[in-house]
């Protein structure tokens, strides 16, 4: 079954390019210059974001290196251990708001220190696959699409990720 997937894949996705690119002629339109028009303002936005792309990066480094996520982590022990949420889990639910690849290295840390079968292993599973970069998303893109009026956007984003880390806590004791 999974050879059969890999299969129409490797078939499905050049056919869509195909597709893609036989209606763009028979529509009229310069196919390989507007290609090459939306390649130079894909760089450019690269260019404009990479800023705030290095910006976050280095915070989230320095977050990391600087012990301070243990510490708070420590900090939150207790309280934590009254609702039976482990504090371990605390660098990962802070880092994954600013970069999943940051937060995929705590992931894996949490894996070898604990297993991937563990009840830490799950339930970090299902909190990096419910969770949203919210810092890293509301800058690069709204940066990127002019997005000035971002209203209750960062709630709405703290209430979902909030959300995402509770269920996964609750299912990952039933997996």
């Amino acid at each position: 079954m999974a050879s059969a997937l890999s299969n129409l894949s490797n078939i499905l996705i050049p056919l869509i390019v195909f597709y893609i690119v036989g209606y763009g002629i028979a529509s009229g339109v310069r196919v390989y210059e507007t290609f090459v028009e939306g390649a130079k303002e894909g760089l450019k936005t690269v260019v404009s974001i990479m800023p705030t792309m290095v910006g976050l990066m280095i915070a989230v480094g320095v977050l990391r290196s600087s012990g301070l996520l243990e510490f708070i982590a420590g900090l939150l022990r207790t309280p934590l251990s009254y609702l039976k949420v482990r504090s371990e889990l605390v660098p990962l639910f802070c880092v994954k708001m600013f970069s999943s690849s940051a937060a995929a290295g705590l992931l894996l840390d949490i894996y070898k220190k604990y297993g991937t079968d563990s009840y830490l292993g799950m339930a970090a599973s299902l909190m990096m696959s419910s969770t949203e970069t919210i810092f890293y998303t509301m800058s690069v893109y709204f940066l990127a699409a002019k997005v000035t009026k971002t209203g209750y956007t960062l709630k709405g984003a703290l209430l979902a990720t909030t959300a995402g880390t509770v269920a996964s806590l609750i299912l990952a004791c039933y997996v």
